[in-house]
């Protein structure tokens, strides 16, 4: 099940895990005070409040940021247990800044380390629970569809559990004359009517997937449904919830010009140009020495030869505006001598340090300096190559649309799918920057933000 706040949407399990775990971390953290000073904790002070709420919180954003938060984890219990370990790990380091920085907040040396254990023992605790909990059909809703083969076959690729974590698939009622095809779920007949056989089956939701609506839409049955207070959903927005992105194949123009959101107003257009100034001009003092080591490391290996430090690439923006993209230069100097290409995995055109640079992702630092500049935004939809651009518009419905938006060094679609290198990667890219654009909002991009963290610390994606 999932619900939506904020203009986004949270599988409801994932949710509820979220909010258990951070009572669990305050309560590590009140824990810890009580052992160690052995204080009353009927009678605590403010400050120690504001230390155990400020525990609580860096557990939980280290949680999101190492993506225990999210049904794209598909670690084992090995690569759980380790960004669990990671995560408590990192709020410690930065409880310590903090308390460094912050001396009324401050947190005692030997009472941050009982809390960040006994934290890790209650995030197993906590994960080993939900782990034999999440399959309960009780959390799920029950989904009857109804629905064309041809559409249907959508489903067939929802095969990882993951896939299906927020609903269960009751059935499938087809419409009279459309042939019936195994999709692994049962199929129904509706002589009585849908509402009536949602009423036996105890649907919580008919999802209506037919494209020749004039002819095979039943809809005094739909609208019998809605009245019995049965959810009536159309098939590209059950996939939209599911599945963080939007299918071109069933996308019509209609459901984009009287659908919510695709919104751009002054209010979003200020806290996105907030969000890019403070956490660019941020993050260009704190990585600073690594750029300055990366342009000695880039100059030693080959620039001596003639070859810059840094690269700049024309890039297509906002409103299909072209402006030059700035990277730290993680190729050989002849790599596109025979003209404009994508990049390939194991590419040999790619250095001894451009190959470390680009899976830690240092090399796209500084387009930090393009964010400042306004050129993009430091989340957004991945700029390409005019060239490239030229071509994806003609053979990818929609695909200028993603313009409609600044680009980002980092964005929904970099974090759901892997580096792009044909146009049918493009194209599958696509969908999720189309939810981007649809979707996004300041909490969207504060949560790609921290989720970005776990794509550098484990290389996922990179080429």
């Amino acid at each position: 099940m999932r619900i939506r706040l904020f203009g986004h949407f949270f599988h409801m399990p994932l949710l509820v895990l979220a909010v258990v775990e951070l009572i669990a971390f305050c309560g590590a953290m009140l824990a810890a005070e009580a052992l160690r000073w052995g204080a009353d904790l009927g009678n605590l002070a403010a400050a120690t409040w504001v230390r155990v709420l400020l525990f609580g919180g860096v557990c939980s954003v280290s949680f999101l940021a190492l993506g225990l938060y999210t049904l794209r984890q598909r670690a084992g219990i090995f690569g759980v247990g380790l960004r669990i370990l990671v995560a408590v790990i990192a709020t410690m380091v930065v409880i310590a800044t903090i308390s460094f920085a912050w001396p009324d907040v401050r947190i005692g040396r030997s009472v941050l380390p009982i809390a960040c254990g006994a934290a890790f023992l209650l995030a197993v605790a906590t994960r080993t629970t939900a782990i034999r909990v999440a399959g309960l059909e009780g959390f799920k809703k029950r989904v009857l569809v109804f629905g064309e083969s041809a559409t249907l076959a959508r489903f067939r690729r929802m095969r990882r559990r993951s896939d299906r974590a927020g609903f269960h698939l009751v059935g499938v009622v087809h419409p009279p004359g459309d042939p019936a095809e195994p999709m692994g779920a049962a199929v129904y007949e509706a002589p009585n009517g849908l509402k009536t056989l949602c009423e036996e089956l105890g649907i919580d939701e008919l999802v209506v997937a037919v494209q020749n609506r004039r002819e095979a839409l039943p809809v005094k049955d739909l609208l019998q449904c809605r009245f019995a207070g049965i959810s009536v959903v159309e098939f590209i927005s059950f996939m939209e919830r599911e599945t963080g992105r939007i299918e071109l194949d069933l996308l019509i123009p209609s459901w984009i010009i009287f659908g919510e959101g695709f919104r751009r107003d002054g209010v979003r257009l200020f806290t996105a140009r907030a969000l890019d100034f403070l956490a660019s001009g941020l993050l260009l003092v704190l990585a600073s020495p690594v750029m300055l080591l990366t342009m000695l490391a880039i100059w030693l290996e080959d620039g001596r030869h003639g070859g810059g430090v840094f690269y700049r690439q024309n890039r297509v923006g906002f409103e299909s505006r072209v402006f030059p993209l700035l990277k730290f230069r993680s190729m050989r100097l002849d790599a596109e001598a025979g003209g404009a290409q994508w990049a390939q995995k194991h590419d040999p055109r790619v250095t001894r340090v451009g190959s470390f640079i680009r899976k830690t992702r240092i090399d796209e630092l500084p387009q930090l300096l393009n964010v400042l500049r306004g050129h993009m935004g430091f989340v957004g939809p991945r700029p390409e190559r005019p060239q490239f651009v030229a071509e994806l518009e003609e053979k990818i419905p929609y695909y200028s649309y993603r313009h409609s938006v600044k680009p980002g060094i980092t964005g929904w679609a970099q974090l759901c799918f892997p580096y792009g290198s044909s146009i049918e990667d493009a194209r599958q890219k696509l969908q999720y920057d189309l939810y981007y654009v649809k979707h996004h909002n300041l909490l969207f991009d504060v949560t790609i933000l921290v989720q970005t963290v776990e794509v550098v610390l484990m290389g996922k994606g990179a080429r």
